[in-house]
C-alpha cells in the first residue's frame, strides 16, 4: 500500500483518552480501505430501494441482494464490485425484525443502529476473512484476546451439512485457544437470507466484558450480558432451494456485520450502549430540556417511575426520527411511514408523560444528533431544520390528541364501575380517530390495572377490515344507517329540516410552507337515522347516521371517497364520535357513526376531518383531471371518460378506446401528465350556472347529474377566462364539471405512475394510477425487476450445458414472470418486461427439452451396448427427472422396436422413478401398466398408464426388490 495504514488515535484500554465512536468508525473504513484494498462505499438510504417486502434497511446487505441473488445486472457498477466497506444506517421497527417495544426496557436494544461490515462477493474467503476480523480486533483496536470467543457452525446431519471444520482449523491458526473456539448449531451459526436463496455458515466473534483470565466458554450464546457477540462473519456458500435442500453456489460471497453500538462500548470500557459517546450527548440534551433527574443507567425495578426507560427511549427515537426523515421517510399513516409514526407518538409520550418535558423537546434534541452521526451521514446536517420542523409539526398534533385521548380513557373508567374490561368501542374510537397506537392504550390501561376487552376490538377490527375490502355490493346500499328511504326523506322536506350546507368542504388554504390548512366546522345535529327510520335521540353503543345543518366533510359522490374523521360535542372535549362513512341523500349529508354516548338532535358538534386521509384524495383526484386530459391529448378528443374512483391509495379511470392502448401510449399519456405536474399550474376552481358552463368548448364532463350552479375545476387557466365568449381556453388545457375537492396546485401530485392498463370490455379500458411517493416506488420497483430481467436475459445467452442449471432458469423466469404481473410498477415498463420474459421462457424451455433429449440420446446408446437386442432390458440409471428417464425408454424402444423397457432411477431424495414401454408385440398379454404398477408397489409407490407405457414412482428402500419383481413379471408375461 501506498501509505501504510496506521490506528490514528489512542486507543488503550485503562488509559486517560478512549477513541471516541466517530475514531472508532473511521478507523474500521480505513482499516479495509487502506489495508487490504476495498471499496468504501456511502450508506444506502433507509428506504428499500426497490424491494416492497422491506419498510426499512434492516441490515448492511440489503442493498447488495442483487448480487448475492445474481440479478445484479452486469454492466452496472454494482457488479464490478469485488470487496467493499462501508457503514450502514439500518432501522428494526415493524416487520420481522422489530426492536421497537424492547428499546429503553434494556440497554442494549434500538431501532436505529449502525453496521460496519466487509464484503468480499467472488474475491476471498473464510481465511482471510477471519484473519482480517482478528488482526483489526487484536492488533488495531487492542482487544486482549483472552477475551474473545469465536464460534463456529458445528454441522447438522439432518440437512448432510458437517460441521466447519475449515473455519475452526483458520482460527485456530490465528492463535485462538481451542477453549475459546466453540461449535453450535444451525439455529446459531448458519445464517440464511430467506425461505430460499443464498445461506453459510457463520463465524461469530464474542466479548467477555468481565475478563480476569476467567474462561467464559459456557455463557456463549447464552443470553448473558456479559457475554456479548460483537461480529458476525458469514460465509454463503449455499443456496436454499424451493424443495428445501441445499446447492452450493457458484461463487462464494463473505458478509460480516458488527453493530458499531456495542463495538464502541468495548472500545470505550462500557457496559451499555448508553454510557458511549453515541448517546451521552443527546441524554446530556434531554436533561437540559425536562424536568427529570439526570440518566443513571437504571433498568427494571430499580428505575423508579420509569425515568431512566424514558430517557433510552427518546435518545433512541430521536435518532432514529432524524435518519429515516432525512432519507424521505415522514411519520404517515401505512407502511414505513405508519411504524415512523407510532415511534415519534412513542417518543413525545415518554418526553410529557414521563420526563415532564415541555412541548418541542424532541425537535430540540435534533442538532445534538446531527453532532454525532452528521459526519458519518451528512445528509443529516443538510436537512436538520426540515427533520425539526417535521417532528414539531407531528408533536403538536400527537399531544393535542394525547390529551384529548386521556381524558377520555380517565372519564371512561370512572364510568366503568367494578369491571375490570376496558370498552372496545371506546378503545376503537381512540385507535381510529385519534391514531393511538394499540400498545399505548394498552399501556394507559395497564397502569390503571385494567384491561382491553380484546375480542370485542378484534371483532371490530374485523368489521372494518371487510368493510374496507368487500364494501356493498352492487345496487346494494352499503348500510342502513346511511342510506336514508324515501319515506324519511319525504318526511325531512315536508317538515322544512333544511338540506345539509356541505361548503365548508372547500375550505382550505395552503400555508407559507406549503401545506394544506383545513378548519374545523361547527354544526348543529338536525336528526339521526337508525333502521331505515328517523329518531330524536340514540343511546351509546348503537350505530346511527347523523343529519347536520352543515359539514366540512365530504361525501362519497363523483367517484371520490368520503372523508373520515370525528366530532365532539361542544363542551365535551373528551368524547369523540368516530365518522366512519359520508353519504349524500336528497341533499342531506348523512355521517355514519357508532355512538359513545347518547346523542340528540339539536345537539351542537364541532368535525374534524382525517387530513391525510383528505389530502391523499384531493392529490388523486387532481390527478385524475391531468390523466383525463393526457388520454384525449395522445390518443385523440374521441376518448371519452366512462367513469373513476378516486381513494387515498389510488385512482381508477375508465374510458373509451379502439383497441389496446400501446406501451408508446402509456409512456406518451404519464409524460404529458409529468409536464402538467412539473408546470405547477394553478388549478381554479369557481360554481357556475350549469347553463353557462355546459356552453364552454371542449369542456369534459361524465354523463351525470349535476347540480346547479355547477363547479368547474380548470387547470391554469382562471374560470372566466374559460367562460369567455368564444375562448378556446379549455381545448388546451384541462376543464371539467367536478364536485369533488382538489389541490390547489399541480405541483403537489409530484409523480404519477399508471400500474395498470386492461380493457374492461371491448372498446372500454381502465387504468390505475398512483401518485406522489407510491408513483416514485413504482418506479424503483419497476428499475429493480427491470435489471433482474437483463441479467436473466445474458445468464440465457451463456452456453448451458446442465439440465438442473436450465430448469432453475427456468423455474427464475417463472418466478419472476408472477412478479412482474403482480407487483405495483409502471405498466407500460410491465408489459416490455412480460414480452421479455415470455420469449425467455420459450427459449429456456426449448433448451431444457434439447438437453434433456442428449442425455437421454447418450443414456440410451450405453445401455443398447450393454444389452445388444435382448428381449426385455431392466437396469438402473441415473435421470434428473421423470421426463429425462421416460425419453431414454422412448429412445431405447425406437431403435431396438422388439425389446420391452424398464428402466428405475434412484434420486437424491430417496424417491425412485420408474419408466417402462412394452413392445407392441407383446400385447396384449404384457401391460406396461401392470408392469409398472407391480414394480412400484413393491417400492410402496404408486404407477399408472398405458398399455403401452407407464410410470410411476416410489421408495429407494424396495429398489432391489422392485428389480426383481421387474424381471419376474417380464418373465412371466413372455
Amino acid at each position: 500500500l501506498a501509505v501504510p495504514w496506521r490506528w490514528r488515535c489512542s486507543p488503550r484500554r485503562g488509559g486517560a483518552a478512549c477513541p471516541s465512536a466517530g475514531q472508532i468508525r473511521a478507523a474500521f473504513l480505513r482499516f479495509f480501505e487502506e489495508r487490504h484494498g476495498h471499496r468504501r462505499l456511502p450508506s444506502a438510504p433507509v428506504r428499500p430501494r426497490g424491494d416492497p417486502r422491506l419498510l426499512f434497511v434492516n441490515a448492511g446487505m440489503n442493498q447488495f441482494k442483487p448480487i448475492f441473488l445474481g440479478t445484479v445486472h452486469p454492466r452496472s457498477e454494482l457488479a464490478q464490485h469485488r470487496r467493499v466497506v462501508n457503514s450502514q444506517k439500518c432501522v428494526r421497527a415493524g416487520g420481522k425484525h422489530n426492536d421497537l417495544e424492547d428499546v429503553g426496557r434494556d440497554t442494549y436494544h434500538h431501532t436505529f443502529f449502525e453496521m460496519l461490515g466487509n464484503w468480499s462477493f467472488g474475491d476471498y474467503f473464510k481465511e482471510e476473512a477471519c484473519s482480517m476480523a482478528w488482526e483489526l480486533l487484536t492488533e488495531v483496536y487492542e482487544i486482549p484476546r483472552d477475551r474473545l470467543y469465536v464460534t463456529y457452525f458445528g454441522g447438522d446431519p439432518s440437512l448432510g451439512l458437517s460441521a466447519d471444520e475449515e473455519c475452526r482449523d483458520v482460527w485456530l491458526r490465528l492463535g485462538v485457544p481451542a477453549s475459546h473456539v466453540l461449535p453450535f448449531p444451525l439455529k446459531d451459526n448458519f445464517w440464511e437470507m430467506g425461505d430460499t436463496g443464498p445461506c453459510g455458515p457463520c463465524t461469530e466473534i464474542h466479548y467477555d466484558h468481565v475478563g480476569g483470565g476467567r474462561n467464559a466458554a459456557a455463557l456463549v450464546n447464552q443470553g448473558s450480558p456479559d457475554v456479548v457477540e460483537i461480529w458476525n462473519l458469514v460465509f454463503m456458500q449455499y443456496s436454499r432451494e424451493v424443495e428445501g435442500n441445499l446447492l452450493p453456489l457458484p461463487q462464494h460471497h463473505v458478509d460480516t456485520g458488527m453493530g458499531l453500538e456495542r463495538l464502541v462500548t468495548v472500545l470505550q470500557n462500557k457496559r451499555s450502549n448508553y454510557d458511549t459517546d453515541l448517546f451521552t450527548p443527546i441524554l446530556d440534551a434531554i436533561h437540559k430540556g425536562c424536568r427529570a433527574p439526570r440518566y443513571q443507567g437504571l433498568v427494571g425495578d430499580a428505575d423508579a417511575g420509569r425515568v431512566n426507560m424514558a430517557y433510552r427511549v427518546v435518545a433512541d427515537h430521536v435518532r432514529t426520527l432524524c435518519v429515516c426523515i432525512s432519507d424521505g421517510i415522514y411519520p404517515g399513516f401505512s407502511g414505513a411511514e405508519l411504524v415512523l409514526r407510532r415511534i415519534l407518538r412513542r417518543a413525545v409520550r415518554f418526553c410529557s408523560e414521563v420526563l415532564q418535558a415541555p412541548p418541542g423537546l424532541l425537535a430540540s434534541l435534533v442538532p445534538a444528533v446531527v453532532e454525532v452521526l452528521g459526519d458519518a451521514y451528512p445528509e443529516l446536517t443538510r436537512n436538520a431544520s426540515q427533520i425539526s420542523d417535521t417532528i414539531n409539526e407531528n408533536e403538536a398534533a400527537f399531544l393535542s390528541s394525547l390529551e384529548r385521548g386521556r381524558r377520555i380513557i380517565e372519564r371512561t373508567v370512572q364510568q366503568m364501575g367494578p369491571s375490570t374490561n376496558f370498552p372496545a368501542e371506546v378503545a376503537w374510537s381512540l385507535y381510529g380517530s385519534l391514531g393511538f397506537p394499540l400498545d399505548l392504550i394498552d399501556l394507559m390501561l395497564e397502569e390503571k390495572g385494567i384491561s382491553l376487552d380484546s375480542a370485542a376490538f378484534n371483532e371490530l377490527v374485523l368489521e372494518d377490515a371487510k368493510r374496507k375490502a368487500g364494501g356493498p355490493q352492487a345496487g346494494q346500499p352499503g348500510s342502513t344507517n346511511t342510506h336514508l328511504d324515501v319515506h324519511s326523506v319525504a318526511w325531512l322536506q315536508s317538515s322544512s329540516v333544511p338540506a345539509t350546507d356541505d361548503s365548508p368542504k372547500y375550505a382550505y388554504t395552503l400555508g407559507q410552507h406549503g401545506q394544506y390548512e383545513f378548519s374545523p366546522c361547527q354544526a348543529t345535529v338536525l336528526m339521526l337515522y337508525r333502521d331505515q327510520s328517523l329518531h330524536k335521540e340514540v343511546g351509546a353503543g348503537q350505530r346511527c347516521g347523523v343529519i347536520l345543518d352543515r359539514t366540512n366533510f365530504y361525501a362519497e359522490q363523483g367517484g371520490q371517497d368520503s372523508d373520515q374523521g370525528y366530532m365532539i360535542r361542544l363542551g365535551q372535549q373528551d368524547v369523540l364520535f368516530p365518522v366512519e362513512s359520508v353519504h349524500l341523500c336528497g341533499g342531506y349529508v348523512i355521517h355514519e357513526i357508532t355512538a359513545v354516548e347518547t346523542l340528540r338532535a339539536g345537539d351542537q358538534v364541532q368535525l374534524f376531518v382525517d387530513e391525510a386521509q383528505r389530502l391523499a384524495c384531493m392529490t388523486n383526484h387532481t390527478a385524475t383531471h391531468l390523466l383525463n386530459f393526457a388520454l384525449r391529448r395522445v390518443l385523440g378528443d374521441s376518448t371519452e371518460q366512462r367513469g373513476s374512483h378516486v381513494t387515498a391509495e389510488q385512482l381508477r379511470f375508465d374510458f373509451d378506446t379502439k383497441g389496446h392502448v400501446t406501451v408508446e401510449q402509456l409512456q406518451q399519456v404519464e409524460q404529458v401528465v409529468q409536464d402538467l405536474i412539473q408546470k405547477n399550474e394553478v388549478v381554479h376552481m369557481a360554481e357556475v350556472p350549469l347553463t353557462l358552463a355546459r356552453r364552454v368548448q371542449g369542456l369534459r364532463a361524465v354523463d351525470e347529474g349535476y347540480p346547479d350552479p355547477v363547479r368547474i375545476v380548470s387547470l391554469g387557466v382562471p374560470v372566466e377566462n374559460v367562460l369567455a365568449c368564444d375562448s378556446e381556453a379549455a381545448m388546451q388545457t384541462s376543464v371539467e364539471l367536478c364536485c369533488g375537492t382538489h389541490l390547489l396546485q399541480t405541483g403537489s401530485v409530484e409523480d404519477l405512475a399508471i400500474i395498470s392498463e386492461r380493457q374492461l370490455v371491448k372498446g372500454i379500458s381502465r387504468v390505475i394510477a398512483v401518485t406522489g411517493g407510491r408513483a416514485k416506488e413504482a418506479r424503483e420497483v419497476g428499475q429493480c425487476l427491470a435489471m433482474e430481467v437483463d441479467s436473466v436475459s445474458l445468464r440465457m445467452k451463456q452456453r448451458i450445458t446442465s439440465i438442473p442449471e436450465m430448469q432453475n432458469l427456468s423455474k427464475e423466469v417463472g418466478q419472476l414472470t408472477k412478479v412482474v404481473s403482480s407487483t405495483a410498477m409502471p405498466q407500460w415498463q410491465r408489459k416490455e418486461l412480460q414480452t421479455i420474459l415470455k420469449a425467455l421462457q420459450r427459449t429456456a424451455n426449448t433448451a431444457v427439452k434439447k438437453l434433456e433429449l442428449q442425455q437421454a440420446e447418450k443414456a440410451a446408446q450405453i445401455l443398447l451396448a450393454k444389452y445388444c437386442n435382448q428381449p426385455v432390458i431392466i437396469d438402473t440409471v441415473p435421470a434428473d427427472s421423470l421426463s429425462i428417464l421416460m425419453k431414454v425408454v422412448n429412445q431405447l424402444c425406437d431403435k431396438s422396436p422388439g425389446t420391452s423397457v424398464l428402466l428405475l432411477s434412484p434420486q437424491a431424495s430417496g424417491e425412485v422413478l420408474c419408466a417402462c414401454q412394452v413392445s407392441k408385440s407383446c400385447l396384449p398379454a404384457f401391460s406396461a401398466a401392470d408392469w409398472a404398477v407391480a414394480v412400484c408397489t413393491q417400492m410402496e409407490g404408486k404407477a399408472g398408464g398405458s398399455p403401452i407405457v407407464a410410470k410411476g414412482s416410489g421408495n429407494a428402500k424396495g429398489m432391489q426388490g422392485a428389480l426383481t419383481t421387474a424381471l419376474e413379471f417380464a418373465q412371466s408375461k413372455l
